[in-house]
């Protein structure tokens, strides 16, 4: 085991230094204008909620609970007033299945549309990529795999913002991911979330 949580603290603190160098590469973003919305500029965010592990839960005979807390980080900034690149990690916690646990975390890259409809109000899209990190531990008997896998996989995202003051604004946010688990093909896993994001 000692390996595998190496592994996890090492996804951890890549998705951290690499949320850092793209708050510093949108430095330059747009920030004219006088209304509230207008200051894009860069951004770090912090979103936690609910993770729902779309996977199958084996025999039936244990206990399961594809559902658990989850919180993700992000950082980044738009180059015009619609578009924009966005940088994250996120920790899907970890499902209960077959006697034993499912987690995933992952890091991902990501295209992000914005749609104003208001100087304080807007609709969030986002398409990108995700590096995931997956380990599944089960008892025998369970019909389900165990081992750790590591996969590129696409992320997409819907959502909301509210923007309370030229540095603050809060978000409602859904997010798919695509990951694989070991003896298995492409599965999602799905991340409802409120978050809080700071503009600078």
């Amino acid at each position: 085991m000692k390996p595998l949580k190496g592994n996890r603290v090492k996804l951890r603190k890549f998705g951290i230094a690499a949320l850092v160098a793209s708050a510093g590469l949108c430095a330059q973003a747009q920030s004219g204008g006088s209304s509230m919305y207008s200051l894009s500029g860069s951004y770090i965010g912090l979103n936690a909620g609910q993770s729902n592990f779309m996977i199958d839960s084996g025999t039936g005979l244990f206990p399961s609970n594809n559902r658990d807390n989850a919180y993700a980080i992000s950082g980044g900034g738009y180059f015009s007033n619609n578009f924009g690149l966005e940088l994250g990690y996120v920790d899907f916690g970890r499902a209960q299945r077959g006697g034993g646990n499912t987690k995933a975390q992952g890091f991902n890259v990501s295209l992000i549309g914005r749609l104003p409809l208001g100087e304080s109000f807007s609709l969030l899209g986002k398409v990108g990529a995700m590096y995931s990190n997956t380990d599944v531990q089960a008892l025998g008997g369970s019909g389900i795999a165990v081992g750790t896998e590591n996969s590129w996989g696409w992320s997409v995202g819907l959502g909301a913002e509210y923007v309370f003051t030229p540095k603050w604004s809060g978000l409602l946010q859904y997010d798919e991911r695509d990951v694989k688990f070991v003896g298995r093909g492409s599965n999602r896993l799905g991340f409802s979330s409120l978050g809080l994001r700071y503009r600078f």
